[in-house]
């Protein structure tokens, strides 16, 4: 027994003289943890309300294209280009500016909103995105073969059948009616049963066969 008490007291006095000697350091790291962990909740907190500040603007975007107010809509896109960079929703803002810039026939502009829209992307399926408006943006310039090059380029697997209705609508361009057929099946087999574009395609895949027998 008296080794047993002997140990207690020595361990006792090596614990005292080790708290002596690092519980400055302890204190530090505990208080630093708390820091730390206080400084992540909030972090969260201010991030979850960014990207609803972020969110509530897009869907205002929405519904200033929805009524085609103008100045509304290069304001609150301008807003969540420089604002809410680090969101998803600037590089949504800027696709869709891209796509206003091509059918008003800027095409320069709309190449620069597709770099930026690339530069700012952080996932994959934002990358994906960023680079089929890219492919788009080269239809729309006549560069058939750049947009097949585009086209494979993409990484990762959303929009296939908008990627695949671009490639067969490449492929006619370049003459290669056999290969744009099978990317038309490829972008219906992608589709659901009640996506709106599908009448669409199927028309665009009629009319390839059209073409075919009277080519015969």
């Amino acid at each position: 027994m008296a080794f047993d008490v002997y140990d207690d007291y020595e361990q006792g006095e090596r614990v005292q003289q080790w708290l002596r000697k690092n519980g400055v350091s302890i204190a530090v790291g505990v208080a630093l943890g708390l820091v730390l962990i206080f400084g992540w909740q909030q972090w969260k907190s201010h991030r979850a309300g960014h990207e609803q500040a972020a969110a509530s603007e897009y869907s205002a975007l929405q519904a200033a294209v929805a009524q085609n107010r103008a100045t509304d809509i290069d304001m609150r896109t301008e807003t969540l280009m420089k604002d809410y960079s680090d969101t998803a929703w600037s590089v949504f803002a800027a696709g869709e500016r891209a796509q206003r810039n091509v059918m008003a026939g800027q095409l320069d502009k709309a190449a620069g909103d597709i770099e930026w829209a690339k530069a700012h992307a952080s996932d994959d399926t934002l990358k994906t995105l960023a680079s089929l408006r890219d492919a788009q943006l080269k239809f729309a310039q006549g560069k058939a073969q750049d947009t097949l090059a585009a086209l494979d380029a993409m990484s990762g697997k959303a929009f296939v059948s908008v990627a695949e209705e671009l490639r067969g609508d490449a492929l006619v361009k370049l003459g290669r009616q056999d290969d744009a057929r099978k990317a038309y099946q490829a972008a219906i087999a992608a589709m659901g049963d009640s996506a709106p574009q599908r009448g669409v395609v199927q028309t665009k895949l009629d009319d390839l066969a059209v073409a075919g027998k009277q080519g015969a």
